[in-house]
């Protein structure tokens, strides 16, 4: 059985007429669900461990993280305003590449959207328990953290998984509203942050500028200026859920690009504004022991920070930065408003992730029952239940820890592919009108060089985290042979053919 097969372009889109959802999402509802989706757990919390590994040398990481997401994102553009359904990497792969990589794209999907969703439950339920601590409300440890983090059971984390599930099976258009006034709650908190941080930076904090070099791709140890790049790059994950809501989008073809790029140059300005204030305000040097830095969230960097008052080892980065300037109230506002607003990008995280298995299903990868839309909300109520709940115990059950660059890990394999297929399209279909198109003379250079970036960022992440993707990827192709190859559409209909 050839596992190769492809799904036509135009068999794609017929699939999805039949069995649609509600299109009601316009350019600046996408912009602002990219924008929501995007600014997160990586900018509020992963500042401090970028400066670990980096110093203030973490500014040019910004720049190429952004840079790689930048180019994919006009791989994205195009692909998504030629295939405006739901799938994103996944169906872009299916029909350009094969049902076998397509698979493995939206297994791999599966560590960007449900990983991150996880991730950034944790890492918001640290805020907000310390909120509810400052108010003698505060939860008993067990509550409080997972097994690995010395309790039983995350109940904060579990408990904002369900909610914004429920919000999720409620309606799209519902979720968009809520999420949007969660962006400007975030957007206000970031630019408080620059007012104050930007003014106060000193030139004597970014020296020495780079304390850990550049760091080497084969070296393992995710340290250096590509080893943060490789993490940071976590911060701008998102932009490409705006692609899973194009079967949901009015005018696509329009909506979807500028949604795409619009959301990614607003948070790169603000992404370089807040390292610049950061780092120049309260200096950002690793802890070195024996000459060698040390590896953020290891048990040693732990042992290092007791008693220890420094930026990279705070886990409230941006609110660390305006205490120590000498406003504590602002500081504490900037907390609450990480608390308050992080829910958005658990939101766009467990969306995304449902439209893609919606997508599978429908397409027979997955079982197909999971694709059934609610007749009175117009969402997957089926899938949409299933993920949150996973996420929720996902969340209430295992730390933060690596989960960052686990996520990075799928979400570098699923833009290098669309990269590629961008390519592959301009010659196997070049008379196929394309509302978003990349100039001819540009096409290679921005494909080939988002493609070498998500593999040069790959092969910057920690040892584990590599071998953690190609255990994961290898589990995928075992549940690929085992129920997909057979029950796909393409496969159904080569058996009746044979």
């Amino acid at each position: 059985m050839n596992s190769f097969r492809v799904k036509p372009l135009d068999d794609i889109l017929a699939t999805a007429e039949k069995n649609s959802l509600k299109r009601q999402l316009g350019a600046f509802q996408l912009t602002m669900l990219g924008i929501g989706a995007i600014i997160g757990t990586g900018i509020f919390v992963l500042t401090a461990e970028a400066a670990q590994k980096a110093g203030p040398g973490m500014m040019i990481s910004f720049v190429i993280a952004g840079a790689v997401c930048a180019l994919a994102a006009l791989a994205y553009a195009e692909l998504a305003a030629m295939v405006p359904v739901s799938g994103s990497a996944y169906t872009y792969t299916y029909a350009v590449m094969g049902e076998v990589l397509a698979w493995m794209v939206g297994w791999a999907l599966i560590l960007e959207y449900a990983v991150s969703a996880g991730a950034v439950a944790v890492g918001w339920s640290g805020y907000f328990n310390g909120l509810l601590q400052s108010i003698g409300w505060g939860l008993p440890e067990f509550l409080r953290s997972g097994p690995y983090g010395g309790g039983a059971f995350n109940l904060v984390a579990f408990g904002i998984s369900l909610l914004i599930t429920g919000l999720l099976v409620v309606g799209t258009t519902e979720s968009a509203s809520v999420n949007a006034v969660l962006v400007l709650i975030k957007v206000a908190a970031l630019t408080v942050f620059i007012a104050v941080a930007v003014p106060a930076a000193k030139t004597a904090n970014f020296t020495p500028f780079l304390p850990t070099g550049w760091g080497s791709p084969l070296s393992g140890s995710g340290l250096g200026v590509l080893g943060a790049a490789a993490s940071i790059f976590f911060a701008y994950v998102g932009f490409d859920a705006v692609s899973t809501a194009a079967e949901e989008t009015r005018d696509p073809n329009r909506n979807i690009p500028i949604g795409l790029i619009g959301s990614l140059l607003v948070c790169t300005v603000f992404y370089l504004l807040v390292g610049y204030g950061a780092v120049g305000a309260d200096g950002a040097q690793p802890l070195i022991v024996n000459g060698r830095a040390l590896q953020p969230g290891s048990p040693e960097m732990a042992a290092a920070c007791q008693g220890v008052h420094n930026l990279v080892c705070s886990k409230e980065a941006l609110s660390f930065v305006l205490k120590d300037l000498g406003f504590p109230s602002l500081g504490n506002m900037v907390a609450l408003a990480a608390s308050i607003a992080l829910p958005s990008v658990i939101l766009m995280m467990i969306y995304g992730q449902t439209r893609i298995f919606f997508t599978m299903s429908r397409d027979g990868l997955l079982p197909r029952r999971l694709a059934k839309v609610h007749k009175r909300f117009h969402t997957p109520h089926v899938i949409t239940l299933i993920t949150g709940v996973a996420v929720a115990f996902f969340s209430a059950l295992f730390p933060v820890g690596l989960l960052a660059d686990v996520s990075n890990s799928g979400t570098l394999f699923a833009f290098a592919m669309v990269s590629l297929g961008v390519l592959v399209l301009r010659y196997t279909q070049p008379e196929r009108k394309r509302p978003f198109r990349i100039p001819n003379a540009l096409v290679w250079p921005v494909c080939v060089g988002a493609v070498l970036g998500c593999i040069v960022l790959f092969f910057s992440l920690s040892a584990f985290t590599k071998y953690f993707f190609l255990a994961w990827a290898a589990a995928g192709l075992v549940i690929y042979v085992l129920y997909g190859m057979r029950n796909s559409d393409l496969g159904r209909s080569a058996q009746r053919n044979r």
